[in-house]
């Protein structure tokens, strides 16, 4: 079998399945694991996050949109001349991925029509679907349903250590910074299933656009900041902006050095590592109950102490590895 993935998350479900071998095109975003570097790509983004601030991506992607133009470039060429048995995509954000109304307008010309796969989760359940949905069309059911068995045991490990609900700590979430961005979807579950309290977003939603205040409001006891297309190098680069927002100082997480910089791609990419997010989140949020959940140097946490005695402008300079 052919198969074209046109999203990491697809990419790494692929992987995960023993599928690798029949990977013929990934898009640029599929880096993980490093052997997905290797496959041709046949999706390419035009705005780098890596080298551009969020507020750089923002400006660029809304003159992109303004102008009627997509911010991927697909290679048409490529997927008529070879044909793939399945191609993986995604419609849940046309900023991350190739969304399907892209591929679809391309497969409606093919002699021969490959399987379009949809993936869309909505929820963490949501996100077991997608493996499974990925094993169906790939002749790989029986090990999906497998991985999936497997991602549920560990879920279940951590909900048996949690404490009951009226002992857990108040958490909040940021997917972007300026503009602010809650991710939703599937990100609620897994700050709930990690044994975090958050009421202000269900399960499920749609990303969010956030005003200041409504995270000053909320003043939640543990922040995590796990900034979408960011690794933690882009995070520390884009966390001063907080520091100049009206009572960042104030909000019960820094004062206490609970706010944590997050790796995204535990977050971000719904497939086989999101139960490693709800692991690593469970040590974040009950560190008396977890240890050595957190991947080496997926995290970095604030020294409260040493942020305190510091003046403005040093906030990325406080940040410690966690654990």
């Amino acid at each position: 079998m052919k198969i074209c993935s046109l999203l990491p998350s697809g990419t790494e479900i692929l992987f995960a399945l023993g599928l690798g071998d029949q990977i013929a095109g990934v898009s640029d975003l599929c880096d993980f694991p490093a052997e997905a570097r290797t496959k041709p790509v046949v999706s390419r983004s035009r705005v780098d996050p890596s080298v551009l601030s969020s507020e750089e991506v923002e400006a660029v992607m809304n003159d992109l949109l303004t102008h009627g133009e997509n911010p991927f470039e697909l290679d048409q060429e490529w997927l008529v001349r070879e044909s793939p048995d399945v191609i993986l995509t995604q419609d849940l954000c046309h900023v991350c991925e190739v969304d399907a109304g892209q591929v679809t307008g391309v497969v409606a010309g093919m002699s021969v029509q490959p399987e379009v796969v949809v993936l869309q989760p909505r929820t963490f359940e949501g996100v077991l679907d997608s493996i499974l949905q990925v094993g169906r069309a790939c002749d790989a059911e029986a090990t999906a349903a497998q991985m999936v068995a497997g991602m549920r045991r560990r879920v279940r490990s951590v909900q048996e250590k949690l404490p009951p609900a009226s002992d857990r700590p108040r958490v909040f979430s940021l997917e972007g910074i300026n503009p602010l961005v809650v991710g939703g979807h599937w990100i609620p579950d897994m700050l709930s299933l990690s044994g975090g309290n958050q009421d202000m977003f269900a399960p499920g939603c749609n990303a969010k656009r956030l005003d200041w205040d409504e995270v000053r409001q909320y003043d939640t006891d543990k922040l995590f900041i796990d900034l979408c297309s960011s690794d933690l190098a882009r995070n520390l680069r884009e966390v001063p902006w907080l520091e100049g927002q009206k009572g960042w100082r104030d909000l019960t997480a820094v004062k206490n050095g609970e706010v944590y910089l997050i790796d995204h791609s535990y977050f971000s990419r719904p497939g086989p590592r999101s139960i490693e997010g709800v692991e690593l989140l469970a040590e974040l949020t009950h560190p008396k109950l977890f240890s050595g959940l957190a991947p080496r140097g997926a995290v970095v946490k604030l020294d409260g102490e040493r942020y305190a005695g510091q003046p403005d402008g040093n906030l990325a300079e406080c940040f410690q590895p966690f654990p």
